[in-house]
Order: C-alpha cells, then structure tokens, then sequence
C-alpha cells in the first residue's frame, strides 16, 4: 500500500534525492517574467481605464438627483436645492438595473424640479386661482415649485396645462435626494376637469405597489440599527467554532472521520429499507406497473409504480456494495489521510497566523470588486448629456402640429419654446456617444470584465501559493516546532510577490479566458433562447458542461502548481506538470484524501453554519427565554434579516477556515508523496513525515533526523 512507485512509468521519473534539500528553496528566480511584464502592463491599461471613466464620467450623477432640465440638485446654482420633487409622482416607474438607473438618474416622464425643502402638507391649486398670476399663486406664498423661468405674469391655468407648475404638493420625506409621499396621506384633490388631477390616496397607493421597497429599505436600516452588535457577537462564535473544528481534528480526525463513513452507510441502508418497503407494499397491492403508465411529465406519477422503487433499491445497493468494497480495499489509504488531517491541523495549531490571512485575501477581493463597479459605471455615464423635446401628452389636439419637434436636440437653459401643444418640455436623454471614452466604450467594458476576473483569480493565486509556502516549511522542518522558520506566513507571502507574481498571473490568466469563455456562452444562450431548436439546445449545453469541467480541472492543477512554485521556485508549466506527473503516480491516494478532506470539511462547514443558524433563530425570533434584560432579543420587523445575515456570515467565514485547512492538507500531500519517492529511511536518507505515517506504512527511519543534519 505505501510502497514506492516504480523507478519509470508513464507518469515520469520518481523525485530523486537531494541532499540539499531543506523544503522551499531560499535561491531562486524570477520565474514567467514575460506573463509578469504583461500582468503589469495590463495593470497599467486597467488604471487608466479607470481615469478615462473618471474624466469623462460625471461623479455628481452618482451623488446627486438632477431636475428635468438637467441640472444637479445640490450643487453650483441649485446648491441651496438638495431635493427633486416630481409633479405626478404616479408617472415614475425605477429602472431595476444599476447602471440604468444612475445612467438615467431616476428620471421619470414627469416635470421635476429643485426644491430646498419637500412639502411638509398637501395642498392644491384651488379653481379660484386659475386665471391669477404665478407669482400671486406660487411666488409670494414661497411655493418655488415651478420650472426655472416660468415669468410671474403667466396665468396659474396656462403654467398648469403646460405642466410648468404643479398642481397639487404632497407631504414627502426625502429618499435618496427625492421627495416620496407619506404613505399615511389621506387626502383628496378637487376634481378638475381641465387638469388630469387623481386623489392623493390613489398616488400613494400607485406608489406603495410600484415602490414598496422605501418603506421596506428604511425597516431594514431600522433592524440592522438594533441587532448589528448580536449580528457581529454571532459571527464570532461562528469563528470560534470554526477555529475549535480545524484545532480538535487533532484528536478527534480519527473518530470523526469514522462517524462521517459509518452516518454515509447508515444513510444508503436506510434508503435501501425505505424503497424495498415501498416496493412490496406496492407489489402486494398490485399497483401500476412501468407499462400501464407510460412516459409522462408528472414525475411524482412514478411514485406509485413499484419498478421506481426497484430501480432507487438496486443504485442505492449497488452503490452500498462499492463503498464496502471501497473501504475494505482502501482502508490502509483512509488511514493515511486520517493521519494527514491530523497533521495538518497540527501545523495550523503552530502557524496560527495563517487563519488571518483569508482576511487579507478578502480585502483584496473587495478592492478588485468595487474597483470594477465604479470603473463600470462610470464608463456608462460619461459623454455629454443630450436633451430633447418631450410631452407628456402627445395624442391632444394642440400638439399634432409639434409632433415634429418630439425626440429633437434642445437647450435646457434657454427660454421655453412658445408652442401650442400644452406640457412640451426639454428633457434629459441620456448622453452622447461622442468622446475617446464613449467611443470604444464597448471595448472598455471588456477590459474592464477581463481586468476583474484576472485580478480576482491572481489574489486567489496569491493566497494559495503564500499558504502553500507556510505550510511546506512546517513539513520539511526536521524537528517541530523548534525548525519551523520564524515567520513563515511573512516570508512567504515575500518570496511569493518577489519571484512569481508572473506564474501567478500565468495561471490565473489560463483560467480567467475559460471563465470569460464560459461567460460569452452563458449570455449567447440567454439571447438566443428562445430562437434555439432541441438540436441547439443540447449542442450548447454540452459546451457549457465541457466548459465547466474544464475549468474545475484547471482549478485542480493551478491549485497543485502554486504547491510546487512556492517549494521549488521553478516556472508555472513546470510545477504544472510536475505536480500533475507527482499525482498520477499516487492518484488512488489522491482520490482517497479528496473525497475524505471534502466529506470532512463539508461536515464542518454544515456544523458552524448550521449551529450559528439555529442559535441565531432561536434567538432573534425571541424562543430563547430567561437571559435577563441585558440578552433579550431586539424588537425587530424582520427577524429573519439578521438570520440570514449571520448564516451568510457564518459560511463566509468558515469557508475561509476551512479553505486554509483544505489549503494546508493538500500541500502536507504533496509533501508526503514527495517525502516517499526522495528519501528511504536509511540513515542519511530519513523520512520527513510524521512517527504516526511512518507507523501506518510500516516504516520506521534508521536514524533520527539529528544525525541526518550532523551529517550534512
């Protein structure tokens, strides 16, 4: 089971022995300086990217709302005007995507216009006030509710049919630098017929159905504000749980692994029982058979034939049988990655520093993220603004004549346009597609796509191959924990940025032109959907399966090449294919310590969530009694919210735990399949591993480690 591999094979010599060896090698090179040199210079481009969006694109577009003319509320002539009211608030429907959304900044097809406060009580123009001036109506009452250069000798009736003036105000609180009405108004406008006026309560109501999300976004605020300390005191305890799971598999690897086997065993008998059950229960009773039912779409028809039952008996049976088979051939490999766990949480328990550094990769990651989103967005809002002529009522007599001059350039700051047709305005459109950064705006979008996945997959790079460093010094150390380097996370994460930013960018670039690829195919297939026949349809989705296990196996390989760069220091196709050569050679072995590493971690990821998760409901939804008046429960709308946040919480957290772990165990593998084909035992050629491997292999070295040292 544990003995050598053959001296040549189809996967390539054995490592030879090297007296000189220590673990990760201290002389080394600069390796891929042409894939670094490159990574820099798109760097370089991806920065100035970001400049091009930031001179053309306007900031103040994300910042403040704009009138209908497009000015900004809040700045330069408007700045004593931090709020847009909108005439007929019924007329505004939000964008639900982002970049629309600013792009358009939350414009709606109705009259807006700065105003320095929202109306505090409703009020209406009253039918006595119609043939009065504006400035009697609006201007003297400090109602400054009107369009910019509405002149105070224009009749309150001429200004509202052009829609120049509002007819009506609401009470509003501002959202956003928007007034929203109160959703507890209940008034009615006066009827009139020559204003198309609706009730306050069927406004609000309109509103309430087509935003509902205000109210619901200031209650959410409202129980974030109560519980975002028992949110954060529930995550710790999801760290702490997380940190005690990876430290007792030091004890209880052995014992834990065996109940996670034996609960899978127990898992398929009793499946097994249940469809047998039902199996005679149905054969007894004569129920349908396979033929009597035929092919149909109703798939919970199948349950009440007994060949579904037959059929589930016999996988699950089968796949009892291989499992026994499994570890009953298999059990001296189960022992061995029982005792690689075991190993590697002791090297976590040394190299404590290493469960911090997910939190640097993390930081990284949102750095690239919000990096992208700002970069996109604001490609998507530069260019100049374009107005055009718009009405909100093009079907009305008076503007058949102006139907021409709808959709037409204009100047928002000149006088209004003397026209017949009633509410003819110039509006915001949108901006232009003129300008270096508008023009290639398209092609600036793709970088700005590639920039985020390269970027993102080199920070993942980057910790795994510093982790991959720590971990191989704490293997190769003779005597632990006394020969374990200093600071090895620190020296590391040095080495690591100083020799192979360009392997790194190497392999994260391979995967990045599959993700982008697999990209490319899922947004072909959204469009194309419904244009798709069968064959089509299978076609695409065979590429997007032959993608997908493409790019799983390139995270497999990328991850066992950082392994082999950050102990030898030679290039990414090199380790690449070193590590992969290393793996064929033991892949029962491989097989054997994944399957058992992932069953063991998912087991601990689904016991801190879901520990986290049921404390947190029990909590929050108040079931827990009894703990004072310094532990009660917040009084909360929703108490799933924080429940969800802390699960989400939780799973963050112990992936990146666990993914350290997992980090650490598959770089102690590649270690300890090493350690078998360079050394032998002997004296000057003793193993590296554990007295715990050497006893489950049958081996024992023929002198300690000391005397290797003293000999060399």
């Amino acid at each position: 089971m544990g003995g050598k591999p053959s001296e040549d094979g189809a996967y390539g010599k054995p490592a030879q022995y090297d007296p000189s060896f220590r673990g990760p090698i201290k002389n080394r090179g600069c390796t891929d300086v042409i894939c670094c040199l490159l990574f820099l210079v798109f760097i370089l481009g991806y920065i100035a990217v970001g400049i091009v969006a930031w001179v053309y694109g306007d900031p103040r577009q994300v910042l403040y709302p704009r009138n209908s003319t497009g000015a900004y509320c809040g700045v330069g002539e408007n700045r004593d005007k931090p709020y847009v009211l909108y005439f007929n608030i019924l007329s505004c429907i939000l964008g639900t995507n982002i970049i629309s959304a600013v792009q358009g900044s939350l414009q709606c097809p109705t009259p807006q216009v700065c105003v320095a406060s929202c109306p505090v009580a409703p009020w209406a123009v009253g039918t006595n006030q119609f043939s009065m001036m504006v400035g009697e109506v609006f201007y003297k009452e400090n109602k400054s509710v009107c369009l910019p250069g509405v002149p105070s000798d224009m009749k309150v009736l001429e200004s509202l049919q052009q829609e120049l003036c509002p007819s009506f105000l609401l009470p509003s609180n501002p959202v956003l630098g928007r007034c929203f009405p109160s959703p507890d108004v209940n008034f009615t406008l006066p009827q009139v017929p020559e204003i198309n006026n609706t009730s306050i309560s069927q406004a609000v109501s309109g509103l309430v159905d087509g935003l509902n999300a205000r109210d619901i976004s200031v209650k959410i605020f409202e129980d974030f504000a109560r519980s975002w300390y028992w949110i954060l005191v529930a995550l710790g305890v999801a760290l702490v749980l997380s940190l005690l799971f990876i430290l007792l598999l030091r004890l209880v690897a052995g014992p834990l692994v065996l109940v996670l086997i034996v609960g899978v065993l127990g898992v398929l008998a009793y499946g097994i029982y249940h469809c047998w059950e039902r199996y005679r229960l149905l054969r007894d009773s004569r129920g349908p058979s396979l033929s009597q039912v035929g092919f149909t779409i109703h798939l919970s028809t199948y349950q009440s034939v007994k060949e579904t039952w037959l059929a589930a008996l016999i996988i699950l049976a089968v796949l009892e049988a291989i499992l026994l088979l499994l570890l009953l051939f298999l059990r001296q490999r189960i022992r061995i990655a029982i005792a690689l766990l075991t190993e590697a949480s002791k090297a976590v328990g040394h190299m404590m520093s290493t469960m911090l550094y997910p939190l640097l990769t993390f930081v990284l990651l949102v750095i690239c993220v919000a990096y992208w989103v700002t970069t996109a967005l604001y490609l998507a809002t530069s260019g100049q603004p374009q107005y055009a002529y718009w009405v909100s009522n093009a079907s009305a007599p008076d503007c058949k004549a102006e139907l021409e001059l709808v959709n037409q350039s204009c100047d928002p700051m000149a006088q209004p346009k003397n026209s017949s047709c009633p509410g003819l305005m110039c509006v915001f459109q949108g901006y232009s597609s003129t300008g270096p950064g508008q023009r290639t705006l398209f092609n600036l979008q793709v970088y700005g796509v590639l920039g985020l996945f390269w970027t993102i997959n080199w920070v993942l790079a980057l910790g795994q191959c510093v982790l991959a460093g720590a971990f191989a010094s704490f293997y190769w150390a003779f005597h632990k924990p006394q020969d374990i380097p200093t600071f090895p996370l620190s020296a590391a994460f040095i080495r690591t940025l100083r020799y192979h930013t360009g392997s790194l960018a190497f392999g994260a670039l391979i995967l990045t032109l599959v993700q982008i690829a697999r990209l490319v195919l899922e947004y072909m297939d959204h469009k194309l959907r419904g244009a798709q026949n069968a064959l089509a349809r299978c076609i695409v989705c065979c590429f997007k399966c032959c993608l997908w296990c493409l790019e799983k196996f390139i995270k497999f390989l990328n991850r066992n090449a950082y392994i082999m760069i950050a102990i030898y220091g030679k290039n990414f196709c090199v380790s690449a294919k070193n590590a992969f050569m290393l793996l064929m050679r033991n892949v029962l072995r491989v097989v054997v310590l994944d399957k058992v590493t992932d069953l063991l971690l998912f087991f601990g990821k689904l016991l801190v969530v879901g520990g986290v998760g049921v404390l947190s409901f029990f909590f929050f939804s108040g079931r827990i009694k009894g703990l004072g008046k310094d532990f009660e429960s917040p009084d909360l709308n929703y108490y799933w919210l924080p429940i969800m946040t802390t699960i989400m919480g939780a799973y963050v957290i112990a992936s990146g735990f666990f993914s350290v772990f997992g980090m650490c165990v598959d770089t102690l593998f590649l270690c300890f399949l090493e350690d078998l084909e360079r050394n032998d035992g002997s004296l000057h050629r003793p193993y590296y591993m554990s007295k715990n491997l050497l006893k489950i292999l049958g081996k024992k070295n023929q002198g300690p480690p000391g005397d290797k040292k003293g000999k060399k």
